[in-house]
């Protein structure tokens, strides 16, 4: 290897171009999902709450993926989760039925989740303490950049070619497919320093980190499931329209997320999770009250921002941790994200059906709940130092 690929071939720029695949694929997949289930297999509330729920089982299995690491290196298993991922993707709109996009979503989001989980391991595990918040915020924003020219490319597509959505989920999972097969055979193998418990870890002294993360995944999914779909059922947004309001969220993602992580690193993670979580509560009121499409997509904006500060969670875990414990406890930390993943988008698109302001303002309440989390992390967290109170071996 010259000493120009030893430069650049390093696995902070792995991580980085990593990023760029899944606002390629999965977040086109997410843009035109809403138009594509309303306008081609004419789904209600309780199916896309369905759909929703079987787009997070493989989420609530990721805990399984610290078995496949004893036959496959975190990596090479990276890679191949986004294969499935892509792949998914580009199958989509060739399936306009429920059991069709069950089976592609199914794909899809398997290779989606343990991509996340592997990334959210590595990350951790490639990176110092002192360099991670930075060092998130910029994968945020180049993941952001990529997503403003993906979504470019989509409003193009859409409103100037009209292409089918058949041919539009063609062609963004098959563009994330080639960089992942240019990934495959230009990067190296990068070692790390600490190996990783090949088993299922559970600490009681990770008991926040556990409660933070399950909060997470609930708050997660009114913002994925059923602030979209209330866009396009109530208030009339085409995909074009939906592509543009993602354009807007990840210009703003691209300009300010690694500052949000810079920031992390100076207030510290109490702050910020505390700052995202009374955001969070006005934001939810605001979806159950709203009757102006400008005001809507306003709260939409604000909504997708706060995303970036729940990487405090990561950084939080990172400082008490075990190093040995990142990948067994990132596959752990997906499952119990994903309890309510694949709980609220069902039983909430029932409640959906009744009244849509309801599963904002339960969503509220949510928020709430992980505010007073929020308060029980230390000033500085660390091995030994993990909450304020309730401190377990």
């Amino acid at each position: 290897m010259s000493q120009y690929e030893k430069v650049w071939k390093t696995p902070q720029n792995f991580l980085l171009i990593i990023s760029v695949v899944v606002p390629i694929a999965f977040s086109s997949w997410m843009a035109l999902l809403n138009n594509f289930v309303v306008e081609r297999a004419h789904f209600d509330g309780a199916d896309i709450g369905l759909l929703q729920s079987v787009r997070e089982i493989p989420g609530f299995l990721a805990f399984t993926a610290v078995f496949v690491l004893l036959f496959i290196r975190e990596q090479r298993f990276l890679i191949l989760s986004l294969l499935m991922l892509t792949i998914g993707t580009a199958l989509t709109g060739f399936f306009p039925s429920l059991s069709g996009l069950l089976l592609t979503t199914l794909l899809m989001s398997t290779g989606f989740h343990y991509f996340e989980t592997l990334k959210q391991s590595l990350s951790l595990q490639w990176l110092s303490k002192d360099e991670a918040p930075e060092m998130l915020g910029k994968m945020i924003s180049v993941g952001a950049l990529a997503s403003l020219c993906t979504y470019g490319v989509l409003w193009l597509l859409l409103k100037q070619a009209q292409l089918d959505f058949k041919w539009v989920y063609l062609i963004s999972g098959g563009a994330g497919l080639a960089i992942v097969l240019w990934l495959f055979a230009t990067f190296p193998e990068f070692k790390t320093d600490t190996p990783q418990t090949k088993k299922l870890v559970l600490r009681k002294r990770y008991w926040l980190y556990y409660a933070l993360t399950f909060m997470s995944g609930a708050r997660r999914q009114i913002f994925v499931v059923f602030a979209g779909f209330l866009m396009v059922e109530k208030f009339g947004y085409t995909a074009a329209d939906i592509t543009l309001l993602f354009l807007i969220n990840y210009l703003f993602n691209f300009l300010f997320a690694k500052h949000i992580g810079k920031l992390i690193g100076v207030v510290g993670e109490r702050k910020a999770l505390m700052f995202e979580y009374v955001g969070l509560v006005f934001v939810f009121i605001g979806y159950g009250l709203v009757e102006s499409s400008h005001w809507a997509a306003i709260l939409y904006v604000v909504d997708h921002l706060f995303f970036a500060l729940a990487l405090a969670i990561k950084t939080y875990f990172q400082k008490i941790a075990d190093p040995a414990d990142m990948a067994s406890t990132a596959g752990v930390a997906f499952t119990i994200n994903h309890i309510a993943a694949v709980v609220i988008p069902i039983s909430f698109g029932l409640i959906w059906l009744v009244s849509p302001s309801s599963v904002f303002f339960i969503g509220a309440g949510m928020a709430i709940v992980s505010l007073l989390l929020s308060l029980n992390i230390p000033i500085k967290p660390e091995e030994g130092n993990e909450v304020n109170v309730l401190r377990w071996g």
